[in-house]
């Protein structure tokens, strides 16, 4: 294996001995045993694993793995993965068919043949893991055929393979439902290098790359557009199926297809960070991921098939019946138990995944279920976050609002940041006329800073340039004031350790707003919470407008995430909507974080929840498709031990035959595995 990307906690290895013949379920236990290791994956269709670690990984620790044998772990060396085959259904509907018709004896050699592969690995099943449904199953066969029965060992078998392999195919198919949200992977683009357009690998990709992309091709990247216009169809990404016109300073997500036009693209995040990388990774995650419930529902299973178990041996104390006993042994409540619930939440993540709603696993949609507050910062959740600017005042004579204006697009056009953007089309409409800077540093939370003839100039936040740059803003708190009650958001610049002046811009409360806080209080989230730097005045303003219960303002960044862990410990179930870079540690606090579609890329990476259309409304889908999951699951679960109970009465009192209670059996757990994968409307 070779490294084609790496980053501190994430490396991404690729060989050409990753290929079909390889054995990922063994391969992937080998390098997820390494201590430093939190999760791999393999991707067969670009021979390449991605690794994700703990803790940042040093040379030694990607040499260590490096250094694993890939071939000692091909199919030939190992147990293969079941693979979804008629072979057994072909194999015992003839055996069935044949031995009714030749003498007994040959008849039973036929149908030990038919029966072998079941008998051995129920046998298998009994020494490496002791008594489960598989051991059942072959017990309640080998009886038939140790009996004489043939039509009864045959028809159980039939119905065996029948039954596995319609339980198998639906499994897979919910796996399909997932797995067609991943797009293929780009391997060549193009990027601008030296004013020359040149090819490159795509995995060569850095962040800061113009990535040229022409009609026709799938955007590789996520980023922003510096040049030219076109139409983009972003149904792969958000379910958007109308073309949609995206020009200079539109973000734009990769997979998804630019139908019209040539554009230049800013990256911003590239391979494993992407869209498209996330929404794979998410996938992994789903495929294999148990909630809770599941783990319960294994649980109960796996202490269900003792009782199975001891029943038969009841009912052969008690009547010598051998026919009772393979009866008995055919209901069992394993396959029920353990496919129909993960099968649904597949299936519902699969549905929210094409409403560009990106769940990363089952336990998420269970702990969604069960949040009863729901938190939101304000701007770019409640708000638009699509700015205006509105006013420019200048505090210094010598420099005139359209020149503070001037100043402020300069430094901040190269920075895509709903501020900045603002900042830049408001100076275009005016004639902008670029004021010569030097290198742009960004402080997170903050603002900017470059210098001008040698002096700093710093933009950004009231607290960045009072309280850490220690500029005086004595004789103009008055008018700052006003603005603020206005409801206003205040940009200010610093030049030269003086206060230029501020921009104010306005932010819009998103229409639907109201609606989805009224749904999801409809969906029985209790408390609604809003967190906002905003003064007390505007916070309240807003609050009343959409119908807010709390609301905490004035706030700096670090307390979102001191409050959000007061509520967790208060005993609330807590779901924390944000966008920003400073909201990334109230998304990890919270039971569920929620990422908007245009928030910032440490957002989306913290949350487990990410919005990929910019609808405030899918809130409500998410929430409401959670709570349904919950609910099918239970009903399936309910009706799984009340069917499979009766069943096992039925045999146990002798009403039922082997045939019967296997047709009886299999038919519920075909049927609740196609209720799960209908999912919830």
């Amino acid at each position: 294996m070779r490294v084609i990307h790496q980053t501190p906690l994430r490396v991404r290895l690729k060989s050409e001995y990753i290929d079909e013949t390889l054995n990922k379920t063994f391969f992937l236990e080998k390098i997820r045993a390494l201590e430093i290791v939190k999760n791999a994956s393999v991707n067969i269709k670009n021979s390449s694993c991605t690794v994700v670690f703990n803790s940042k990984a040093t040379q030694k620790d990607i040499d260590t793995i490096l250094a694993i044998d890939i071939d000692a772990y091909k199919e030939t060396k190992v147990y293969e993965d079941k693979q979804l085959s008629k072979n057994g259904i072909v194999r015992s509907a003839s055996s069935l068919a044949i031995s009714s018709l030749i003498p007994k004896r040959a008849g039973k050699v036929v149908t030990t043949v038919a029966v072998s592969p079941l008998l051995l690995e129920g046998a298998k099943d009994l020494v490496t893991e002791g008594v489960n449904s598989t051991v059942l199953e072959s017990l309640a066969v080998g009886i038939s055929l140790y009996r004489g029965d043939l039509i009864a060992a045959n028809s159980t078998n039939l119905l065996l393979e029948l039954g596995e392999y319609i339980e198998h195919s639906v499994e897979q198919k919910s796996d399909e439902l997932l797995k067609e949200l991943i797009k293929p992977d780009v391997e060549k683009v193009w990027i601008l290098k030296d004013l020359v357009e040149v090819e490159v690998p795509f995995n060569s990709l850095k962040v800061g790359d113009l990535v040229v992309v022409n009609a026709g091709d799938v955007i590789p990247v996520d980023g922003h557009i510096t040049e030219g216009v076109c139409v983009i169809n972003s149904a792969s990404m958000t379910g958007e199926s109308l073309g949609q016109k995206k020009q200079r300073g539109d973000r734009v997500l990769s997979g998804t297809v630019l139908e019209e036009g040539r554009v230049k693209i800013w990256a911003e995040s590239v391979g494993a960070e992407t869209a498209t990388a996330r929404v794979s990774e998410y996938i992994e995650n789903s495929l294999k991921e148990k909630s809770k419930t599941q783990e319960r529902a294994n649980s109960l299973a796996d202490k269900l098939v003792p009782v199975t178990l001891s029943l038969a041996g009841f009912s052969y104390l008690a009547t010598k019946d051998l026919e009772r006993v393979a009866s008995v042994l055919q209901a069992d409540y394993s396959c029920a138990l353990k496919l129909a619930t993960p099968v649904a939440f597949k299936s519902s993540i699969s549905k929210l995944g094409k409403e560009g709603v990106m769940v990363k696993g089952a336990s998420i949609l269970e702990n969604l279920s069960e949040v009863d507050t729901f938190v939101f910062d304000k701007t770019g959740t409640l708000t638009k976050g699509d700015l205006e600017v509105s006013d420019v005042i200048s505090f210094c004579d010598d420099w005139s609002e359209e020149k503070i204006l001037n100043l402020a697009a300069s430094a901040e056009e190269h920075y895509f940041h709903p501020v900045a953007q603002a900042v830049v089309d408001a100076a275009r409409k005016k004639e902008f006329v670029h004021i010569h800077h030097d290198e742009v540093e960004f402080i997170v939370a903050h603002g900017v800073a470059t210098e001008v003839d040698g002096k700093r100039v710093v933009i950004g936040s009231r607290h960045f340039l009072e309280d850490d740059e220690k500029i005086d803003f004595n004789g103009h708190k008055e008018k700052i004031t006003q603005k603020e009650r206005e409801g206003k958001i205040l940009l200010f610049i610093g030049f030269d350790k003086q206060l230029l002046g501020m921009i104010t811009l306005n932010d819009e409360v998103r229409e639907n707003a109201k609606e989805t806080i009224r749904d999801l209080k409809s969906l029985g989230v209790e408390n609604i919470v809003m967190l906002t730097g905003d003064n007390e005045d505007r916070a309240l303003e807003i609050a009343k407008e959409v119908g807010i219960d709390e609301v905490y303002c004035d706030l700096k960044p670090i307390e979102k995430a001191e409050i959000v862990q007061e509520l967790v410990d208060a005993g609330k179930k807590l779901c924390f909507v944000g966008d920003g870079i400073n909201d990334a540690p109230a998304l990890m606090k919270a039971h569920v974080g929620i990422s908007m579609a245009k928030g910032a890329d440490i957002a989306k990476a913290s949350a487990d929840i990410s919005l990929l259309r910019d609808d405030i409304k899918e809130l409500v889908s998410a929430k409401r498709i959670a709570n349904r999951t919950m609910e099918l699951v239970e009903t399936n679960y309910k009706i799984t031990v009340g069917a499979n109970s009766a069943i096992l009465l039925g045999a146990t009192l002798g009403k039922l035959s082997p045939v019967m209670t296997s047709l009886l059996h299999n038919g519920t757990t075909v049927g609740l595995l196609l209720n799960a994968i209908r999912g919830v409307k």
